[in-house]
C-alpha cells in the first residue's frame, strides 16, 4: 500500500509538473505569437496605404478598362456591350489611329537613338578629367528637371518663325527659317529635336556605367597598343551596352507615352502631323467621351509597346555584352 501510494504521488507530481511545463510551452508560444502578430500589423499598417493606391488608382483602373474596350461608353450613360467593335473600327475605319500610330512610330525610331548617342557622349566628354566638372556636369542636367510644361512653354517661344531665337540666329546668316511648328514638315522634326532638351537624364546613367567599366581592361587594351578610338570602340562601347540597352527600353516605353510636349506645343497638328498615339487616347476619351473606344486604343498601345520590347530583349544576346 505504501508502495502504491508513493507511486501515486510520484505520477501526480510528474502530471502536475508537465501539465505546469505545457502551460508555460503554451503562454511562450502565445507570446511569441502575439509578437509576431504585432511586428506583422505594423508592417501592413506601413505598407498599406501604398496597398490600397494600388489596389484603387492602378488594379482596379486597369481590370476595367479591358471590360470597358468592349463596350461603348460615354461616362453619362452605363456601358453597352458590342464586343470587338472597338477594335474592329480602330483597325478597319480609323484613319486617324494609322496616322497616330505612323507618327508615334516615326518618334520613337528616331528620337531614341538620337538621345542614345548624345547621352553617350556627353557622359564621355564629362568623364574626362578637366577643371570644373561638377559645374558642367550640373548644367548638362539641369534641363531635365525643369517641369514638361515650362520646357513647352520655352520652346514655344524658341521655334517662333517670327520672333523665336532660332530663326533670329539663321537670319544673322542670311538664312529663311522654316515656319517649325506650322509646318507639316517641320512640326514632326521639331519635337524630335526637343527631345534632346531631357537628355540629362540617361547622361547621369551612361556616367554611372563608365565608372563601371573595369580598368584593367584598359591597361590590358594599352599593352596591346590600342589607341583611344580603339580602347572606345572595343572596350567602352561593349561594356556600356548593358546600359544603353536599358536606356533604349525606357526610351521606347517613354516615347510611345510621349503627350504632354504635343498637347502643349500643337494639340496634334498641323494637319495631325505631331498627332501622338497618347494624345489621340486622351482626345477620344476626353474630347469625345468616348471611353470605350480610348480603352481599346490602350490596349492597343500595350500590345505594340509589349511586342517592340520582347523583341528587343531577343536581340540582346547577339549585342550586350555583360560582365560575366
Amino acid at each position: 500500500m505504501g508502495n502504491l501510494a508513493t507511486a501515486t504521488v510520484v505520477v501526480r507530481v510528474t502530471t502536475c509538473t508537465e501539465s505546469r511545463y505545457s502551460n508555460v510551452l503554451v503562454l511562450r508560444f502565445e507570446n511569441t505569437l502575439s509578437k509576431q502578430l504585432r511586428s506583422n500589423l505594423v508592417g501592413y499598417a506601413f505598407v498599406g496605404p501604398w496597398i490600397i493606391g494600388f489596389l484603387v488608382f492602378t488594379a482596379f483602373p486597369f481590370l476595367s478598362s479591358i471590360y470597358l474596350s468592349f463596350n461603348r461608353y460615354n461616362i453619362v450613360k452605363p456601358p453597352v456591350w458590342v464586343g470587338l467593335q472597338n477594335y474592329s473600327t480602330l483597325f478597319h475605319d480609323d484613319p486617324q489611329f494609322r496616322q497616330a500610330l505612323l507618327v508615334t512610330l516615326r518618334f520613337a525610331f528616331c528620337s531614341v537613338p538620337m538621345s542614345i548617342v548624345a547621352g553617350v557622349c556627353l557622359a564621355l566628354l564629362l568623364n574626362q578629367k578637366v577643371r570644373g566638372l561638377s559645374i558642367y556636369r550640373t548644367l548638362f542636367f539641369l534641363p531635365s528637371i525643369v517641369p514638361t510644361v515650362a520646357s513647352a512653354t520655352i520652346f514655344l517661344w524658341l521655334f517662333n518663325p517670327e520672333i523665336g531665337l532660332i530663326n533670329q540666329i539663321l537670319s544673322l546668316f542670311h538664312i529663311q527659317g522654316p515656319a517649325w511648328l506650322l509646318d507639316t514638315k517641320w512640326a514632326p522634326w521639331s519635337l524630335i529635336f526637343m527631345s534632346l532638351w531631357g537628355v540629362g537624364n540617361s547622361m547621369v546613367i551612361y556616367l554611372a556605367g563608365l565608372k563601371d567599366v573595369p580598368t584593367y581592361l584598359y591597361e590590358a587594351a594599352l599593352i596591346d597598343g590600342a589607341n583611344s578610338l580603339q580602347r572606345l570602340r572595343h572596350v567602352t562601347l561593349p561594356m556600356l551596352t548593358p546600359v544603353i540597352f536599358f536606356n533604349l527600353v525606357m526610351g521606347v516605353i517613354g516615347s510611345f507615352q510621349y503627350f504632354t510636349e504635343a498637347y502643349m506645343m500643337t494639340k496634334g497638328g498641323p494637319e495631325d502631323a505631331t498627332l501622338y498615339y497618347a494624345l489621340y487616347l486622351f482626345m477620344r476619351a476626353w474630347r469625345y467621351l468616348d471611353m470605350g473606344y480610348a480603352s481599346a486604343l490602350a490596349w492597343v498601345l500595350f500590345a505594340v509597346v509589349m511586342s517592340i520590347t520582347l523583341l528587343l530583349f531577343r536581340s540582346q544576346k547577339k549585342w550586350v555584352h555583360y560582365g560575366s
